[in-house]
Formats: structure tokens, C-alpha cells, sequence
């Protein structure tokens, strides 16, 4: 339908007057009607034309966890104005197929979570996507993946989305990009490719972490004696401004090297540490934050300039904040990580070793949306082991003054002599009702091993009756065993569908790691 057929309609209205009187009526409504269409076949052929709605804008969806995926696809969106094309940020699971059948583009921004999982709140798009066969030859999209190299499934969602999207005819746009760990290089490439797409390449690049200074107030090992590792309640607080968060909420922190290592390869290269550079810093301070190769022979007559710009800056590390900002500090429970061969690992290795109280830390708050709840929930189910007790002990806290009590928790660790972290704290909490029931197991205290799930598998029909007062679900703590096994255990007791509903009401939450 094509808009001269509209005009039509309106040169014919302006013939009635010369219109027989006893035709008159008859010929208005055919008009009526004829007008009906034409608006109809209009919408129709703008429908057509555009990428999107008008208003919309080209869709940038995206499948998030922890929060990442979403920031990059509002960072996306964003850029995309900035240069004039309409865009916009939305969840996965937003998208409508029936309308993608239409001439449209797609950006689709994708975390892959766990062991090539789906982010829980994406995982029943991508069931729709594989069980429904929408024609999408008239669809082009772009992916950009997002994930973790030192897990086997690198970046497998975001290869089964390009995978299917090619399989129902989509064309891409460009080939699959896949960001480790978001590795800068790769988003700036993906920024390249949004320029092109908007016809301006001029834009700015997205900054690495953007750290504010913290101080290291308090280090304190929670579990000595414990057949585990060592377990560190770590107090911080910022040195230039208040900082904010929410219960849920993730600290990412900037390692650094230790002090000794540093100065090895400062003298291999025969460098002054001390030297400062063009932002006021000294060489040493600049090389404690980056990979310094085992063998510094390649790096052999640079200049500290040239130095810094060869050597790529240290990955940061997230951890659970187990603190609110009214506490007056940052709070983490770090567990202290070796490599198989006796090395400390990089973030906990800095963060319950070789930073000693007073140390100035890098830190960055970042939002974790997936894992903060609403002011007026109901009663929480939190379930989690280890390090994972940091976050639902904010979540705890943030309840607790809000002035809503009764929620119950369920942790695990291994043993009760040693490994009862915050103790006083919980059984404060469960003898005035803030905690209404607290189950803890722990595995290792008899010869049978003892997990949370198997404490929730007893606990089945008291599960559905806290579900059916309007309960939610918050699981924090380790993917593989834990995470996966509740899971697993929820669907078995509740049944898929309902786990899904709770999933999409927001009463079932997860944080694994």
C-alpha cells in the first residue's frame, strides 16, 4: 500500500459537494472506509521501510548475569545516538521473534554464564529461539560475546545465538566478536563496527576500569585450623568520597603485583622505579599494575614510556560486598586462592597477602541488577556456601533496616569448629527473629558429606508453603556442585514451569561464581 493511495481518498472527499444528494450518505461512508484502509496500508508500509517502530530505535539486547552485558549494551546504545542513529538498550527477553521476521537489524550483546549457560533471565528466549522456527531472512544482526577463557565453554551462548540466528536465515552484520574477560581491544573493535554502522566513526573509546582509591582498614583470617582455605574478612574505605551501593552489589578490585617482583624486572632492565611519569606517578607504582612476562628480554632497551605501553593492564577481580554503605565500610570475604604450582592468586593473593593494612587499594562499586531486590519483597530463602554468605549477609542487613524480619537461611561449609563465619552475627539475627529458621551444614563434621541441598531436599514441603507466602530465592556461592545441584533439586520439587515463573517474577535469583 503506497501513501499516494491516501491522497486519493482525500481528492475523492473533496468531489462530494458535487455528488448526487440521494448518493451522498452512501459515497461518505465508502470514504470512511476507504480511508480506513488507506491508514492501515500505511502503518503497513512504514512498517516496511523502518528498521524499528517509530520511536524505537535499533534494538541492542542483551543476556546478563552479573550486570556487564548490560552495561556495554547501554554504552552501545548510547554511542549509536551520539553519532544520530536511534537505538536502545533491552533485555533478551524483551524481543518479540514474530517481529524480527520483518526487515529489521539486531545487536545482541550476550554473557555466557557458568559452563556455557544462558543468563537466567535470557534462558527462555533462547528455548524459544530453538523451539520455534521464525523465518529471519530478512533480519541482520551482530554479536558480541562475553566471557571467561579459563572455563571450557568460552563464550557458548553467544555461539548458539549466532548459530541458530544463521540457521533461521539471519545475515550477520559482521562476524561473531568474543571479549575475554572484556578485553579492551575487542570492544573497541566493536565500537568500530557500531561507527560504521551509524556512518560516523568518531567516537570515544570506552575507558578501562575507572578505580577509585580505597584503604585497606582491617585484615582478619575467619577460619584458622580450617581443612579449607584460609577465609579473610577485609574492611576498606574510600579515600576521596562516600561511595553507595546496594545489598547485591559487586566490588571490582585492580591488583596489583607484589613489591618484589617489580623490582626484579626494574633492575633486569636497569629502570629507575622512582622516575615519575606524565600523570604524576613513579614507574614502580605503574608496573605493579600490569603482566609482567617470566622472560623480560623482549622488553630489553625500552624506555618506561614504551614499557607501559607494551605492557597490558592486570584483570581486575569481583567479589560479593557483604557490607552496606550505612556500615561506614566496604566489607569482603575473600577466600585465598593457590595455583596447583604453590603461587597466590592474582586478586587474592594482593587482597589477603602481600597488601598489608593501611595499602591503598583500586576499587571500583559496580551494580549487580540481576541480584538486588525490591524494597517491599517478601520473606527471602537465602541458600549458599563459602565466600558466598558475603553477599546474602548484605542482603540480610538491608532487610533487617528495612524493618522486615523472618527470612531464613541455608549455608554450607566445611567445618563447624572452623568455618562458622560470622557466627554471633547469625545467631544474634535467629534468637530476635530477624532469622525465622537457619539451617547450616556442614560437610566434612561426620562421615557422610552433608551439603545445603541436601538440607533443602528435607526442608521440601516447608520450601513450597515459605514459596506460596510470596518467599524469594537467593543462591549465592559456587556454580559447579551447589549452585547447579539446587538447581537441580528446585525443578525437581517444584517443577520446571514453576521454576521459570519464579525466575521471571524475580523470586528466584542466583549470583554463582
Amino acid at each position: 500500500m503506497k501513501p499516494f493511495l491516501l491522497l486519493a481518498g482525500l481528492a475523492f472527499i473533496a468531489l462530494l459537494p458535487w455528488l448526487q444528494p440521494s448518493r451522498e450518505l452512501s459515497a461518505l461512508l465508502a470514504v470512511l472506509a476507504w480511508l480506513g484502509v488507506c491508514l492501515h496500508g500505511w502503518r503497513q508500509w512504514r512498517a516496511g521501510r523502518d528498521d524499528t517502530r517509530p520511536g524505537d530505535g535499533l534494538p541492542v539486547a542483551y543476556a546478563s548475569q552479573g550486570g556487564q552485558a548490560r552495561a556495554i549494551a547501554e554504552r552501545s546504545a548510547a554511542q549509536l545516538r551520539d553519532a544520530g542513529l536511534p537505538a536502545r538498550a533491552l533485555p533478551l527477553e524483551a524481543l518479540d521473534l514474530r517481529r524480527l521476521a520483518q526487515p529489521a537489524r539486531l545487536l545482541l550483546v550476550a554473557s555466557t554464564y557458568g559452563d556455557g549457560e544462558a543468563p537466567d533471565h535470557a534462558a527462555r528466549f533462547e528455548r524459544r529461539l530453538l523451539g520455534e522456527r521464525p523465518d529471519l531472512r530478512a533480519l541482520e544482526y551482530a554479536v558480541l560475546g562475553l566471557g571467561d577463557r579459563q572455563y571450557a565453554h568460552f563464550c557458548a551462548f553467544a555461539q548458539r545465538l549466532d548459530r541458530r540466528l544463521r540457521e533461521l536465515g539471519a545475515t550477520p552484520l559482521f562476524d561473531r566478536l568474543e571479549a575475554d574477560r572484556a578485553d579492551p581491544a575487542v570492544l573497541r573493535r566493536w565500537q568500530q563496527q557500531l561507527g560504521r554502522l551509524a556512518g560516523d566513526t568518531r567516537f570515544d573509546d570506552w575507558q578501562e576500569v575507572d578505580y577509585q582509591p580505597w584503604t585497606l582498614i582491617r585484615r582478619q583470617c575467619l577460619n584458622p585450623g580450617s581443612q579449607g582455605a584460609p577465609v579473610f574478612h577485609l574492611h576498606l574505605a574510600p579515600n576521596d568520597s562516600a561511595a553507595d551501593w546496594r545489598a547485591g552489589d559487586i566490588a571490582e578490585v585492580g591488583p596489583c603485583l607484589p613489591a618484589e617482583r617489580v623490582a626484579v624486572l626494574l633492575e633486569r632492565l636497569g629502570l629507575d622505579g622512582g622516575e615519575f611519569q606524565a600523570d604524576g606517578r613513579p614507574l614502580a607504582w605503574h608496573l605493579a599494575r600490569r603482566q609482567l612476562p617470566e622472560d623480560a628480554r623482549e622488553l630489553t632497551g625500552l624506555s618506561a614510556a614504551e614499557l607501559l605501553e607494551r605492557l597490558p593492564r592486570l584483570p581486575h577481580r569481583e567479589y560479593s560486598i557483604a557490607s552496606l554503605p550505612g556500615d561506614g565500610r566496604l566489607e569482603l570475604l575473600v577466600r585465598q586462592m593457590r595455583h596447583p604450582d604453590g603461587r597466590l592468586g592474582l586478586g587474592s593473593g594482593w587482597l589477603c597477602h602481600h597488601a598489608a593494612p593501611g595499602a591503598t587499594i583500586d576499587l571500583r562499586v559496580r551494580a549487580n541488577p540481576g541480584f538486588r531486590l525490591p524494597a517491599d519483597g517478601g520473606p527471602l530463602i537465602l541458600i549458599g556456601n563459602g565466600t558466598g554468605l558475603a553477599s546474602l549477609r548484605a542482603h540480610l542487613r538491608e532487610r533487617e533496616r528495612l524493618g522486615r524480619h523472618g527470612h531464613w537461611l541455608l549455608y554450607g561449609e566445611r567445618n563447624a569448629a572452623h568455618d562458622r563465619f560470622f557466627a554471633e552475627e547469625l545467631e544474634t539475627w535467629r534468637r530476635d527473629g530477624h532469622l525465622a529458621r537457619l539451617d547450616l551444614a556442614f560437610s566434612r563434621d561426620q562421615a557422610a558429606s552433608v551439603y545445603v541441598q541436601h538440607l533443602l531436599r528435607e526442608a521440601a514441603d516447608e520450601l513450597r508453603a515459605w514459596l506460596a507466602r510470596g518467599a524469594s530465592l537467593l543462591v549465592c556461592g559456587s556454580l559447579q556442585g551447589m549452585g547447579r545441584e539446587v538447581d537441580a533439586l528446585l525443578h525437581g520439587l517444584l517443577g520446571g514451569a514453576e521454576v521459570e515463573h519464579l525466575r521471571e517474577a524475580g523470586r528466584y535469583r542466583r549470583d554463582l561464581y
